[in-house]
This record gives structure tokens, sequence and C-alpha cells, in this order.
């Protein structure tokens, strides 16, 4: 087509486009009203639905205590759309506390208390921004040494392995260390590895902070002198941990019938942001509190971790307060206990 003829068609059909244009806007605009009159569409609604009870849960790793409880607390509470616990793997309990302060759709998590106390700096406030619903176990404290060792003042300096990064060893441990004011070489290998190097005298200790008993004190064999160090509870100690012992009923090998060691332990807890009463994040939470408070004996029942059997819905944690619409339900709890003949 000669190039002068194209001109002449493009000029022409330029204003009656100009002219639809309008026309067009108006039939879409007409389209999306009368979509808005119907409502949001089936896709749409389903969404809505599926994220209006949907509650986030920062575990921790997948092969810890704490995810496992986790999914477990999911399979009990869950209910439909009208909730969904939805259990996230993290990095650990340890990093939870960040998970939790910065994360979008985290409303709850599952941390050791005393990692408050990496917050204390950046986050002034910490304690009144976080709440907790219940504390779940506690994590005692393993000192595991050799027979060279006979006390604390004796690991200055020498190698003492505090698990893998991200495990509440590797937080929680070089804290209580600190504390005690004893400089180790610290290690963060598998302790698999780190007790088979205290066999050959490579290692002098390995700190376990777990709950009791761990498998590899009771089914291992130790040659004679081979003990767990105890540790005192006082007022170091007093903000975020609780006094504990090792028995000889948990570790016959080790400790003799009728000794005890003195030791401390790290509540594990699950906690939730601070929310604004009547928010909507708020109200999940609360709606989580009333499912798993009114549901924890299914959780106690055979085919679930045996450590539901002694939570106690009461019992608190040190530096922190417990969510309101918790509180709430164990006071109704106890009116109701009080009123009955």
């Amino acid at each position: 087509m000669p190039r002068s003829l194209s001109s002449l068609l493009l000029a022409a059909l330029v204003p009656l486009a100009v002219l639809l244009q309008p026309a067009c806007l108006e039939a879409q605009t007409a389209r999306s009203a009368k979509a808005d009159a119907r409502g949001p569409l089936p896709q749409e609604r389903e969404k809505d639905r599926m994220n209006a009870w949907t509650v986030g849960l920062a575990g921790g790793l997948l092969e810890g205590a704490p995810i496992r409880l986790a999914a477990e607390m999911a399979r009990v509470v869950d209910d439909g759309a009208e909730l969904h616990l939805l259990p996230i793997v993290t990095r650990g309990a340890t990093d939870n506390l960040n998970a939790l302060l910065y994360l979008r759709g985290v409303d709850t998590a599952i941390i050791n208390s005393d990692a408050l106390d990496e917050y204390k700096l950046q986050v002034p406030q910490i304690q009144s921004r976080i709440t907790y619903l219940l504390n779940l176990f506690p994590s005692e404290l393993h000192i595991f040494v050799r027979p060279e060792i006979t006390s604390l003042q004796d690991l200055a300096g020498k190698k003492v392995n505090f698990n893998t990064q991200g495990t509440a060893a590797a937080y929680s441990g070089p804290l209580i260390f600190s504390r005690l004011g004893i400089d180790v070489d610290k290690t963060f290998i598998p302790h698999q590895l780190a007790l088979e190097q205290m066999r050959k005298g490579e290692m002098s200790a390995v700190v376990f902070i777990t709950s009791k008993p761990v498998d590899a004190f009771v089914r291992g064999r130790w040659e004679t002198g081979f003990k767990f160090l105890p540790v005192h509870y006082d007022k170091r100690f007093e903000d975020y941990y609780l006094p504990a012992t090792l028995d000889a009923i948990e570790y016959p090998n080790l400790i003799k019938q009728g000794d005890r060691v003195s030791t401390i332990a790290v509540p594990t807890a699950l906690v939730a942001f601070n929310w604004r009463p009547g928010s909507n994040r708020y109200q999940r939470v609360a709606r989580l509190v009333d499912y798993l408070f009114s549901r924890i004996d299914r959780l106690q029942a055979p085919g679930f971790d045996p450590k539901w059997r002694s939570i106690n819905l009461a019992a608190t944690i040190p530096g922190l307060t417990r969510f309101q619409a918790a509180q709430q339900w164990l006071d109704r709890q106890a009116r109701s206990a009080q009123a009955k003949p």
C-alpha cells in the first residue's frame, strides 16, 4: 500500500479510537459495578474464609521437639474454617522470637524464655510486647563431663560443646556459662560427634539443654567417672530460669540411687504478640486459646508426645505476663470449680 494512503487511513482511525475509548471504559465500569453488586467471586470468598481464622505458629527446626508439639497442637485444634493452626518450620526455637516480632503471618511462636535476653537492647520494651499462652515444658541443663573434671571451674579454657547452631544448647548454654563467669573453648558440632570426642579425651564436656531423660545418657555406656556437674539455682538465674534436678530414676547408670544433681531449666513457652484486645489478630489467638485449653486432655492421651501429660495450664513463665484471653479462660475455670458443690 502506498505510504500516503496508509497515512490517510491512520489519520482517519485515530479520532474514531478516541471516540470509542469512553464507551469502552463505561462498559468496563458497568461490568465492575455489576460484579460488585453480586459480591466477591467464589475463589475470593474461599480465600477470605481460609484466612479469617488461620493462626501462624513459628515452631522450630524440623528435628526438634517444638515443631513436633506444634504439629500435634494443629491436629487437635483444627476446626476447618473455624480455626486453622499453621505450624511453620523455622531456624529454631531461639530464632522464633525474631519471627514473631517481624515476620508477616506469624501470630504465635514456641520460644525458650531466655531468648528475651537478646532483645533487651534492640527492643527495650520486649516484655510488654510478648505474652505467653502456655508453659509447655522445661528443658533441663545437662553439663556432662569427663572423669578428670570435678567442678565447673575446671572447665575454664577447656573444650565444651554446645550442639549445632539453632538449638537451645547453642543459644542458652553460652549465656548460662557467661552468667557463671566461666570462659570455655566453645564448639558447635553435633552432640553425637562431641560425645565420641569425649570418650577419646578430645572434648572435656558437652552441654545439653532439653527435656529429660536424654536418650544418649540413658542408653549410652560410660566409664566410671563420667558424670553430670551440679548447677545451683540462685539470683543469677531468677529472671528466666527455674530450679530443677537430675535424678537416679532418670539416669540410673550415671547417678547413684537416692542421689540428685541440682541444675536449672529453661522454660519452653508458647507465646503470642501482645495484640490489642478486640483486634482481628487478638481474636484469632483468643480462639486458639479456647480450643487448645479446652482440648488439652486430647493431647494428654496416648499417641501424642508424653510431654503433654506433665503440662499444667496454670504454670507461669518468669519475666512474662499471660495473654489476656488465656488468663480470662483460667479465671473462668477457677470460678466454675468454686461454684460446684
